[in-house]
């Protein structure tokens, strides 16, 4: 799992029934767009987020063009919290030093 991956996963998972569109993802995470959109449509096909077009009148009314909003599904978050304890686990056993014998 790619750094950018984990922290988009970390911002879900701060709170899992928020809606969220790309443009504040990449905002909260640092990335940019070609980084979050394609990590996004792989967590979409995954199944652990779900995207919805807003709604016309939410986005005429602020005289803008429609977002997409993802949100995490309950087995997306789930799977999420696992994958990011594992990643965890791994990268603690990638920073402890080995010991050398003679």
């Amino acid at each position: 799992m790619t750094l950018q991956t984990i922290l988009v996963l970390k911002l879900m998972l701060s709170d899992p029934a928020k809606r969220r569109f790309g443009l504040e993802l990449c905002a909260q995470t640092g990335q940019p767009s070609g980084t979050i959109y394609p990590i996004l449509a792989r967590l979409e096909h995954f199944g652990w987020i779900e995207r919805h077009k807003e709604p016309a009148a939410e986005h005429l009314a602020e005289g803008r063009r429609a977002r997409y909003y993802y949100t995490l599904t309950d087995e997306g978050a789930v799977r999420a919290s696992a994958a990011l304890e594992r990643a965890e686990r791994s990268r603690g056993h990638a920073a402890k030093p080995r010991s050398v014998t003679s």
